[in-house]
């Protein structure tokens, strides 16, 4: 593996943090506290090319890979992880899913929009019975001629209330049977599609996370991504590019974490001399130190493995799993390293200890990318 950035991802990564510097640390309080969703920042992300990312140039997008990918979301993410989040999301689900499985016409109509942030991208699986058993969905697609009847609900969809067109995947099928559920894409303002009840969550309360009803809502078979039956199968691909994502996600809040401790510890004046100098913290940053470089490397090999079309199911999942259980220890360490300061929300750490938490969740939680490290090493 090259382990340098070229002159090119250097600069891309800094025009990630310069833009986060500029757009989002003004505002990072005010919008946790309210939850407040910055939809016009995304806009500017898409200005930037940040909103299709790997999307060819042909269809609005950026046209990088998977190394700038991991980059803008982790520069984005040491600043506030919750936009972070959004970013990633909105690439790797909606608008990825549309590119890697859509026909030629689907691309063209969806991915301009979606690639610049003139449209917000929600992509929905999970519901509220169903969330690793994805399999066991209760939402339904019901083939009426040309349309299909989508009925049901999800939930804890980023962008669920505001996102412009969502990717939906539905039961056309036997429940439980992976080649039974269908995926359709699907605009906002279709009749009988809206936004439910928004989350009021622990961290990342940036982002917004919301339900998807489906009430009688009709969605022409052109609206099919691939053939009836493959929306399962086209997710569990999918999931495995954008694990990857998380990864970076999960990089940017231990950098963060780190960073804002090792200032703090070279600042802060206990017994006459700063507390960096003691073992007990010099120790602790240490480790933290060598996780962030670990977590680093298994997410630029999955990113390196994607970029060269190799498959990355066992990979992205290592570097998965590794790199969010890795931030939520950091950002632990990172409390305790502030002492009574890092419970205080007019410091950092506060936030990425909160945010933290969700990278072990989202997207496959640690226990099922253990269950996929498993299968794949034991075939």
């Amino acid at each position: 593996m090259n382990f340098q950035f070229s002159e090119e991802q250097q600069l891309i990564a800094a025009s990630a943090r310069d833009f986060a510097e500029q757009h989002i640390r003004p505002h990072i309080m005010d919008w946790d506290e309210s939850q407040h969703f910055p939809r016009e920042v995304l806009h500017k992300a898409g200005e930037m090319g940040f909103m299709g990312i790997f999307i060819p140039e042909e269809y609005g997008g950026s046209g990088l890979g998977y190394h700038e990918y991991v980059a803008i979301i982790e520069e984005i993410s040491k600043v506030d992880p919750s936009v972070g989040l959004s970013i990633a999301a909105h690439n790797s689900l909606c608008t990825g899913h549309i590119f890697y499985f859509g026909n030629e016409s689907q691309k063209q109509k969806y991915l301009p929009k979606l690639a610049a942030g003139e449209w917000i991208g929600a992509w929905g699986l999970t519901e509220h019975n169903t969330g690793s058993d994805a399999g066991g969905m209760n939402t339904t697609a019901v083939k009426d001629g040309d349309y299909y009847v989508l009925n049901g609900s999800k939930n804890f969809i980023t962008h669920g209330k505001s996102g412009d067109v969502a990717v939906v995947i539905a039961r056309t099928g036997e429940k439980g049977d992976s080649h039974g559920m269908s995926a359709f894409i699907i605009e906002r303002g279709t009749p009988g599609f809206s936004g439910g009840k928004k989350e009021n969550k622990l961290g990342m309360r940036a982002s917004e996370t919301a339900e998807l009803i489906f009430d009688n809502c009709r969605i022409h078979k052109d609206n099919l991504i691939g053939q009836e039956g493959e929306g399962f199968v086209q997710s569990l691909k999918l999931l495995d590019g954008g694990r990857i994502s998380i990864g970076a996600l999960s990089l940017g809040i231990a950098k963060g974490a780190y960073e804002a401790s090792l200032k703090y510890s070279k600042e802060r004046v206990q017994f006459g001399k700063p507390i960096s100098s003691f073992q007990g913290i010099s120790f602790k940053l240490s480790d933290m130190a060598t996780e962030i470089a670990a977590s680093e490397l298994l997410v630029h090999k999955a990113a390196a493995m994607k970029n060269n079309g190799e498959k990355v199911t066992s990979t992205g999942a290592m570097a998965k799993m590794y790199a969010s259980e890795a931030c939520v220890r950091i950002a632990t360490e990172a409390i305790q390293i502030h002492g009574g300061y890092g419970y205080i929300k007019e410091f950092p750490v506060e936030k990425f200890y909160r945010d933290s938490k969700l990278c072990t969740i989202g997207e496959g939680t640690t226990e099922i990318q253990k269950l996929v490290i498993a299968r794949n090493i034991l075939k």
